[in-house]
């Protein structure tokens, strides 16, 4: 016997909503959703799942926002450390290669990535709220 219930969707195309559902299950990749009803299903999970995870934990979404900013920060570190690693190894090999001398040298590091991140790239929003 087949454990299967059916149910009819209607979608009133004069509101918003509506018409942005209906657009979205009318454009999906045919090749990742099989069908309609996988959506849906998909759909209706995720959202009452958010739903309730955020009603038993109102701070749910903040720690979302700020484990997306800390992951900003240690992706800015690394690739910080990145750029700097190669020159802070070489004067390591220099000084091991030829010891102490009356003149240390010295590593002037710049950077002229423009590619770079800088503070005003990085979403701080869950400071305020």
């Amino acid at each position: 016997m087949s454990n299967i219930k059916c149910t009819t969707l209607r979608f009133n195309l004069d509101k918003t909503l509506d018409r942005q559902a209906w657009e979205y299950l009318q454009g999906m990749n045919k090749e990742e959703f099989k069908s309609y009803s996988q959506a849906v299903a998909l759909a209706v999970t995720d959202y009452f799942k958010r739903y309730y995870q955020q009603v038993d934990d109102p701070y749910f979404e903040t720690r979302e926002r700020e484990e997306r900013f800390v992951k900003q920060i240690v992706t800015a570190v690394e690739m910080a450390v990145e750029k700097v690693l190669p020159a802070f190894l070489a004067a390591c090999f220099s000084k091991i290669v030829m010891p102490y001398t009356t003149a240390i040298p010295t590593i002037t590091i710049t950077n002229n990535n423009e590619n770079d991140s800088s503070a005003d790239e990085i979403d701080f929003d869950f400071v305020g709220g």
